[in-house]
């Protein structure tokens, strides 16, 4: 899986350059130049990395970061601030206060070469192995904890929340934006049909796996009408449930 940078900065030059020498490196790259086309790319590409740069009006830059250090998809994530060249601090740089509450991974001033960007980039995805969110949804706590307990031995995914129903896996998935929800079909107050064609729905960048012990083919059809990535019987769970979660991710 090629990791995903998103560069934000509104220098041209800058953004072209580095943007080149990151696909060389074959990372899928996006790039945005205002702090709402940014936002947007965050919510639906989630990137595995950000490089903040400086954007207009002066403060935007900003706002962005606190942003993505408040929300629960992107909190997580290595970024590191390129800072406008002293010339130009006073019109479109970081500000001072600015600066003493940030909570990034490294800063840097212009004028500086790409190939120490790339190189820095490289070491910090090296160091922070994107991990899949998880979602659980089950209103029986001993099947969420063994999911749980089987989903915590792998590197590569990260349990971000449980639910007990459809409704309350609806308001969390809207909550914690996970990579996949793992969803029950017979649940109190509402459905796991129902819930999946809600998500399925509102959050298109979010996978559904339907788990459930009633593997018949009228539960199957229902699932992948309601917007499933895929169904899998309870039983089966251990031998095919980690393959379809990084299948969906």
């Amino acid at each position: 899986m090629r990791a995903k940078i998103l560069i934000v900065d509104q220098e041209l030059a800058f953004t072209v350059g580095l943007q080149k020498e990151l696909l060389n490196k074959n990372f899928e790259v996006f790039v945005a130049n205002q702090k709402e086309v940014a936002l947007k790319l965050a919510r639906e590409e989630k990137p595995d990395f950000v490089l903040l740069g400086t954007l207009t009006p002066r403060g935007d830059a900003f706002q962005l970061h606190q942003w993505l250090k408040k929300t629960p998809m992107t909190r997580g994530l290595p970024i590191i601030v390129v800072d406008a060249p002293v010339e130009k601090q006073l019109l479109c740089g970081w500000r001072r206060d600015e600066g003493l509450r940030l909570e990034v991974d490294d800063y840097f001033r212009r004028p500086i070469k790409n190939s120490i960007l790339v190189h820095m980039i490289e070491k910090l995805l090296d160091e922070t192995t994107r991990k899949i969110k998880v979602l659980i949804a089950d209103d029986h706590a001993v099947v969420r904890e063994g999911l749980c307990a089987l989903l915590n031995l792998q590197k590569d995914m990260l349990i971000i929340g449980e639910a007990i129903d459809g409704k309350d896996a609806i308001t969390k998935t809207l909550e914690l934006l996970p990579d996949v929800v793992l969803m029950d079909i017979a649940m109190p107050v509402m459905n796991g049909i129902e819930a999946t064609r809600h998500i399925a729905r509102d959050c298109k960048c979010v996978k559904v796996l339907v788990l459930s012990q009633y593997d018949d083919e009228g539960n199957i059809a229902a699932s992948k009408q309601a917007g499933a990535f895929d169904f899998i019987p309870k039983k089966s769970v251990s031998s095919q449930l980690l393959a379809a979660i990084r299948a969906a991710s």
